[in-house]
């Protein structure tokens, strides 16, 4: 297993506050997405999430089915204690390949980029056999490049390539609503899972 999906990797980088993509907050596009969906009952994951600031605005906003899945220890036990009494949501410390469900919304926020590089084919098919038949795959990617990593970066080019086998893409572009150190280097995207 590479080093950076390690769970002590992630759990140093947690205690010792490097995690330096890490907004604070809810992301603004991923707020714009949610706050437009209807249905607040879909069954929705969200992985490697983190300080999961977006499971706890979906929560708040009064989504039913959340499950967050991380990896790291440190950012897990805190949030299922703070937790514990809600039904609505669920953390769960695991390594993403080794999960299984079904979903109707997954949600990328700064996981693909977290990962090596050498397993965005893995991901990407890990993805598809994730959602629902109608599900979504919806979040944003950097369109950027990273010295070392992580994070590592990529571009749209490279992303329609890497998706296409397993996703059909309904949209991918820049985002308008950026944190501003981020502005000019977020891509939104929204897909749906090949039949």
């Amino acid at each position: 297993m590479s080093a950076f999906l390690s769970a002590d990797y992630w759990n140093q980088r947690y205690i010792n506050n490097a995690a330096q993509w890490d907004l604070g907050r809810v992301s603004p596009p991923l707020k714009a997405y949610f706050d437009q969906l209807t249905d607040k009952d879909i069954p929705i994951l969200i992985p490697g999430a983190g300080n999961s600031y977006e499971a706890i605005y979906l929560l708040d906003h009064g989504f039913t089915n959340i499950s967050v899945i991380d990896i790291a220890p440190a950012v897990i036990q805190p949030l299922q204690e703070k937790f514990k009494n809600q039904s609505a949501i669920r953390f769960i410390q695991t390594d993403f390949f080794d999960w299984e469900g079904k979903y109707d919304l997954i949600v990328e926020q700064t996981f693909f980029c977290a990962i090596n590089p050498d397993l965005r084919e893995k991901y990407v098919a890990k993805m598809a056999s994730l959602l629902s038949a109608n599900g979504k795959l919806a979040g944003l990617l950097f369109n950027r490049q990273f010295e070392g990593g992580p994070p590592f970066g990529g571009d749209k080019n490279a992303y329609q390539v890497l998706f296409k086998k397993y996703f059909q893409i309904d949209i991918m572009a820049p985002c308008f609503n950026s944190v501003p150190p981020r502005a000019g280097t977020e891509l939104f995207f929204k897909m749906s899972r090949k039949k």
